[in-house]
């Protein structure tokens, strides 16, 4: 497991990653600024000596271990995939590829990537099977970081969420 944070405010010393690298990162996540209540709690937990990188005195507990992740893997493997899913799958991905408002569009292992965390996402949720709804819940989080939109969007400030929210509207869902 890698996880990477992004400072978008300066690049100062950092560069952004090249599409071919971003393209191995499985899900992109945005996580919004902490509310003022929040925030004033997390400065009080540090204030009375938290320390972050102390997982225990955190309260931070494995739940699961090696044998446990293998089983899981095991299982995601097993849900079945109807072939109307895949194509849907592969639409998604061909609309970011023809979409006027991206430079760079989603690559066949961007596909893949959506087609397995889909498949996770679907046994998380308690399913041998995978519906378009799971494909449909992991499409931003595993698609956002692997499109790049044209400057010009970007200046009329077209975000890739709502480009992909876009196509998520516009390709149809198998039934």
């Amino acid at each position: 497991l890698v996880a990477a944070t992004q400072n978008p405010l300066e690049f100062e010393g950092t560069y952004p990653l090249p599409e071919a690298q971003l393209d191995r990162f499985l899900l992109k996540l945005v996580l919004p600024l902490p509310s003022r209540d929040e925030e004033i709690a997390v400065l009080q937990r540090h204030a009375a000596g938290f320390d972050p990188r102390d997982l225990q005195a955190a309260g931070v507990k494995p739940v699961a271990g090696p044998e446990q992740l293998a089983v899981a893997r095991d299982a995601v493997r097993q849900v079945t995939v109807a072939p109307e899913v895949i194509a849907y799958v592969a639409d998604l991905v061909r609309a970011t590829r023809a979409s006027t408002a991206f430079d760079v569009g989603v690559s066949p292992r961007g596909a893949t990537a959506l087609l397995q965390a889909s498949r996770a996402w679907a046994w998380l949720s308690g399913r041998d099977y995978l519906l378009p709804d799971d494909v449909k819940a992991l499409a931003k989080p595993v698609l956002r970081h692997r499109v790049r939109l044209r400057p010009e969007m970007e200046l009329e400030g077209v975000s890739a969420d709502s480009v992909l929210d876009s196509i998520l509207a516009a390709v149809v869902v198998p039934r």
